[in-house]
């Protein structure tokens, strides 16, 4: 698949910027809105997907990008062999843990629905608004929250803060996946009490590895609450 477009075109040492996090070659004093990661964005989805992205580019005509994905067959399993599947896992114990993102761009929410798609031990909700993110947070109390920073309405800082204040949720790890990644950025994000930050384009390793850290923290935090006794009924004196 490709897309062509009749724009300036690009020459041998802006192609070799191009994939670059934060780097818009042939925009640099331009007008156009942008941060730069849309094509980082668009390069790790593809190859989580094993396909691959490349660009030609002719300064003066424009340029062709193109994508190429394997072709897959949907696996077919016989009917017992799913149940099989199933008993298995619950005679294991396994427990599905819930991730709650909040991020209002399509691509970053797929991106991180292909990766925890390898987790069968983790279930995803997502939202893509703050507002509507901490109803959900307060009704689904998820394990770990992961946060994106610029969201519509009120931003992941001052949600983390509602979260943080609110006793049903106080407890859960939030987890900052920004695009802010100025170190007074990362510094600001700490000091609100994220339990990690990330930065976009996102790290693959980095982010299953804060993820696990994240699960382990909030398993910690539950035995912890349910090992604690029970608060002693009082009796009055008898006569």
């Amino acid at each position: 698949m490709s897309f062509r477009d009749t724009g300036d075109g690009l020459g041998p040492d802006k192609l070799a910027q191009l994939f670059q996090p934060f780097n818009r070659p042939g925009q640099e004093t331009g007008f156009e809105e942008g941060t730069g990661i849309g094509l980082v964005v668009s390069k790790q989805l593809i190859e989580c997907m094993g396909g691959t992205i490349g660009v030609q580019s002719t300064e003066g005509v424009g340029s062709v990008f193109w994508i190429e994905l394997a072709a897959a067959q949907a696996v077919k399993l016989p009917l017992d062999e799913i149940h099989l599947t199933s008993a298995t896992a619950a005679e294991d114990g396994a427990q599905q843990r819930t991730v709650f993102c909040i991020d209002d761009n399509p691509a970053n929410l797929l991106l991180i629905s292909k990766l925890l798609a390898r987790r069968p031990d983790v279930r995803l909700l997502t939202a893509m608004d703050a507002t509507q993110g901490i109803e959900i947070a307060n009704a689904a109390l998820p394990d770990v929250v992961l946060m994106d920073i610029n969201l519509p309405g009120i931003s992941g800082i001052t949600a983390l803060g509602v979260l943080a204040g609110n006793p049903l949720t106080a407890h859960i790890p939030v987890l900052a996946i920004s695009a802010n990644a100025m170190p007074r950025d990362i510094e600001k994000g700490w000091a609100a009490g994220f339990f990690r930050y990330l930065t976009k384009p996102i790290n693959v390793a980095q982010f299953m590895e804060a993820l696990d850290l994240a699960l382990q923290h909030a398993r910690a935090g539950a035995d912890a609450a349910d090992s604690k006794p029970s608060a002693p009924t009082e009796r009055g004196n008898a006569d």
